[in-house]
């Protein structure tokens, strides 16, 4: 289902829950409503009000993706950009890293898997984004 976005900070800066395989449906409602925005490449679920560690992603060849409980294990070349989000009008100079190795739960047969995958470029500037989010760091 989609859901409207949240741009209250007091609400997107706190710290999210940790998810659930019962966390499925606020997936699919993500992942509806990242693709209801034209240009949305990602989205976490206290942008829609929920304060659960689950977002949602667009890789480069443009399939989505779920982490539940995503967190950061290791950054490699630290670059500086400007980002912009979803949740905010401006864009916001942050410091980000090239190549990143992250742990996160994945959804399989109803039951959360533990995955530890590496990312790079792109991919591993929007994860750290969504990662921010769920710790309730705004840009």
């Amino acid at each position: 289902m989609i859901k409207e976005l949240v741009r209250d900070d007091a609400i997107l800066s706190q710290t999210c829950e940790p998810a659930t395989a019962d966390d499925a449906a606020l997936a699919q409602d993500l992942l509806d409503t990242m693709a209801s925005i034209d240009d949305a490449v990602c989205l976490a679920a206290n942008q829609i009000g929920v304060p659960k560690a689950v977002v949602v992603y667009k890789d480069d060849n443009d399939e989505t993706h779920v982490m539940y409980n995503p967190k950061m294990l290791l950054g490699l070349g630290a670059f500086k950009c400007e980002e912009h989000c979803l949740s905010h009008d401006d864009a916001h100079k942050v410091t980000r890293f090239i190549k990143i190795k992250v742990s996160f739960d994945e959804l399989v047969d109803g039951a959360l898997k533990q995955r530890r995958r590496d990312f790079t470029d792109w991919e591993a500037q929007m994860i750290q984004h969504m990662i921010d989010h769920c710790h309730g760091r705004l840009v």
